[in-house]
């Protein structure tokens, strides 16, 4: 969930929803110039990745860590370097890397404040502080948010969940959130950590997962009704959560 503010006021941002295929989003900008940047991102990058699978379907089955060549395209070099970092497959870190890239021909564009949210897993830029809502399902922990101070630098807010959404968990959480400035990166480890939680009386010790990763910022938990934090995130402050503009499908 986003919502941009500017002296106590929202400003007008353009939200749209793109599905292609499997790639559900939602990408914020301020001109349809620039969603339609993104929209043409997401296209060329799925069709490299497509491709790609075609040629190497284990790629896309692999739960392992796995090498690719150099020649192979960038998405794909991203997505094998995240999981590899992570301990676990490519495909964990899919969404992160397409709204990645996404993000960055965006700014390529000339956009000074650009989203994705990728079922989740979120690629950011923002000239003014804005909100980044974390959906927790059925917990009765609800409305937490990260307040994102203004950068140019891209920052990666990416969420796995053993309870909400399709995609493969190991653990069951309602939310594990990892920060980084790579995108990439923080949606494989943020699967890493989902899949470790399981004891909702042991939720500190499974920050072990990600601790020695360089280039994690932080990292949330919310399972039920607790939640733990680690690292260094944005500030957490609540924040009325509209659930008509989560990216789902």
């Amino acid at each position: 969930m986003y919502s941009r503010k500017s002296d106590q006021r929202e400003d007008f941002v353009l939200h749209v929803h793109y599905r292609l295929k499997e790639t559900i989003v939602t990408i914020g900008a301020d001109s349809e110039d620039i969603i339609e940047t993104a929209r043409a991102s997401i296209r060329y990058q799925r069709s490299l990745l497509e491709g790609f699978i075609r040629s190497d379907p284990f790629f896309q089955i692999t739960l392992e860590p796995y090498e690719v060549s150099s020649s192979a395209p960038e998405i794909i070099r991203r997505m094998a370097h995240a999981g590899q970092v992570a301990g676990i497959g490519p495909m964990s870190a899919v969404a992160g890397t397409i709204a990645a890239l996404a993000v960055e021909a965006m700014i390529d564009s000339g956009a000074s404040y650009a989203f994705v949210d990728n079922g989740g897993d979120i690629a950011l830029t923002t000239d003014k502080p804005i909100t980044v809502g974390v959906y927790t399902g059925c917990s009765s922990i609800q409305d937490l948010a990260l307040y994102v101070q203004p950068g140019r630098d891209i920052m990666g807010i990416c969420t796995s969940s053993g309870t909400v959404g399709p995609s493969i968990s190991f653990g069951n959480a309602e939310a594990a959130v990892v920060v980084s400035r790579d995108v990439s990166l923080a949606d494989a480890a943020a699967t890493a950590l989902g899949n470790v939680v399981n004891d909702i009386d042991e939720l500190e010790g499974c920050f072990d997962v990600i601790k020695g990763i360089k280039g994690i910022n932080g990292a949330l938990i919310v399972k039920k009704d607790r939640f733990a934090v680690w690292g260094d995130l944005p500030r957490i402050v609540r924040s009325n959560m509209k659930t008509d503009i989560i990216t789902k499908a």
